[in-house]
C-alpha cells in the first residue's frame, strides 16, 4: 500500500467487494465517481463467488420482483456492461411439482403473481416438462417456468464487475479488515488493519459481516451468517438445459456446458464467521442427493467431484436490506440477500449509485429499509 494520503481517501468508500460492492463501484464509475472498495479477503471469497449462479426471476419474494425484472434487463446485455458474457446462459429456470401439494403451491403462486400484474411465471404441463427433460422422473406433475431466466458463473461475474469498475477509475484493495467507523466533520473515518481511510460517503456491502457495521451506526439488525452448500459432479453426457428447482424439497440443479452437474438448494453448512470457517454437513448433503436421485434416477451413478460453502447473510424475512441509513447521512446499505442475491447484483449496484449521485431511485425499495427491524 502506498503511504500517499490520496491513496487513503475517495469520494465513496465501499466496504465489501462481492458482487453488490463491485456492481456499486461500477455504476458509480459510470457516473464519474471513482469509489474505493475495501475487501477483507479477496473478491468473490464468500457468497458472490461460490453460489449456484442462478439468474432467476422465478419465485421471487413479491417485493423483489420489480428489482429482479429490472436486473434481468442488465443481464441480457451483460457483455455490453462488463466486457464479458459471464458464462450467462438463458436456458430458463423451472420449479417442479412432485405431488399434489406441490401443484397447489405452484398454482397458488401463479395466481398471486397474476393478481399483482406479473406474467413472467408460466405454468408448464408434465408432458412438456418430460419433452424438455427426458431424464426427469415420469411422475412429475407440472411446474412453473420462466423461459427467460438462466444461470451464469458467479466468480467470473464478480471479477468482471470488479475489473470493469477498475477500468473506469474505481480502486480495489483486498486484505483490508475494517475495525471501527466514525463520523467526523462530514467525513467517514474508517479504521482498518491497513490504516485509516476517509470518505464523505460510505456504502455497507459487507455481507455476513454487515450487521457489525450497522450496529456501530445504531442500526442493529437480526442478521444470521449462513453457509449454503454446493456439490459438483464429474462430467456427464448432456441431459439438462433449464435449471431445475424443487418445491416441497430444497433443490437447485443444473448442468454446466462442460457436462458437470451443480447441486445446491440452500442446505446449510456449519459456519463460524469470526474465523472465516465453514464445514460441510454431510447429513444434509445426503438428503439433497436423495432428492436429486428421486427426480433424476440416472444420477444414482453420478460421481461427486467436490463440495463447498461460502458464508453469507440471511435475514429473518428472507429479503435484503437496501437503501440509506436511518441514523446517518451519506451512509447506504446493501446486504442480507439470504442466499438469492446473485441475480440482483447488477440492479442493486445501480440503485445504490443512483441514491448517492441523484438522491433517489426509480425502483421501489421501501420494503428493504433497515428500519423494518426496529
Amino acid at each position: 500500500m502506498t503511504s500517499k494520503p490520496s491513496a487513503l481517501t475517495a469520494p465513496v468508500i465501499i466496504i465489501g467487494g462481492g458482487l453488490h460492492g463491485s456492481s456499486t463501484a461500477l455504476h458509480l464509475a459510470r457516473e464519474g465517481v471513482p469509489a474505493l472498495v475495501l475487501e477483507k479477503n479477496y473478491i468473490g471469497r464468500h457468497a458472490s463467488g461460490v453460489n449456484a449462479g442462478g439468474v432467476r426471476t422465478l419465485s421471487r419474494h413479491l417485493a423483489e420482483v420489480p428489482l429482479s425484472l429490472a436486473s434481468r434487463e442488465i443481464w441480457l446485455r451483460i457483455k455490453d456492461w462488463v466486457d464479458d458474457d459471464c458464462d450467462f446462459d438463458q436456458n430458463g429456470q423451472m420449479r417442479v411439482a412432485e405431488n399434489e401439494a406441490d401443484v397447489a403451491t405452484l398454482r397458488t403462486r401463479r395466481q398471486t403473481m397474476l393478481d399483482h400484474g406479473f406474467t413472467h411465471e408460466e405454468w408448464i404441463e408434465p408432458a412438456e416438462i418430460r419433452s424438455m427433460i427426458p431424464a426427469i422422473t415420469p411422475s412429475i406433475q407440472g411446474g412453473l417456468i420462466v423461459r427467460g431466466d438462466g444461470s451464469a458463473d458467479p466468480y467470473r461475474t464478480t471479477r468482471a464487475f470488479r475489473f470493469k469498475a477498475q477500468s473506469l477509475g474505481a480502486r480495489v484493495m483486498e486484505g483490508v479488515s475494517v475495525h471501527t467507523i466514525l463520523r467526523e466533520s462530514g467525513q467517514w473515518r474508517i479504521e482498518t488493519d491497513k490504516g485509516t481511510f476517509t470518505a464523505p460517503v460510505l456504502v455497507n456491502c459487507a455481507g455476513a459481516w454487515a450487521d457489525k457495521i450497522a450496529a456501530q451506526m445504531g442500526e442493529p439488525v437480526p442478521l444470521e451468517p449462513v453457509g449454503p452448500m454446493m456439490l459438483v459432479t464429474t462430467r456427464m453426457p448432456h441431459f439438462l438445459d433449464p435449471v431445475v428447482l424443487g418445491t416441497g424439497r430444497a433443490l437447485s440443479f443444473k448442468q454446466r456446458a462442460n457436462g458437470t452437474v451443480l447441486i445446491g438448494g440452500g442446505r446449510l453448512a456449519w459456519v463460524d464467521r469470526d474465523r472465516d470457517w465453514s464445514e460441510l454437513d454431510f447429513r444434509q448433503l445426503g438428503e439433497g442427493a436423495r432428492t436429486v436421485c428421486d427426480l433424476f434416477p440416472h444420477m444414482k451413478d453420478a460421481v461427486v467431484s467436490r463440495g463447498w460453502a461460502g458464508i453469507e447473510a440471511s435475514m429473518p424475512d428472507g429479503i435484503p436490506v437496501i437503501g440509506p441509513s436511518s441514523t446517518e447521512s451519506d451512509l447506504y446499505h446493501a446486504f442480507g440477500f439470504s442466499a438469492h442475491g446473485f441475480q440482483l447484483g447488477p440492479i442493486v449496484g445501480k440503485i445504490t449509485a443512483d441514491l448517492i449521485t441523484k438522491g433517489q431511485t426509480e425502483l421501489p425499495i421501501l420494503p428493504f429499509s433497515i428500519t423494518r427491524f426496529k
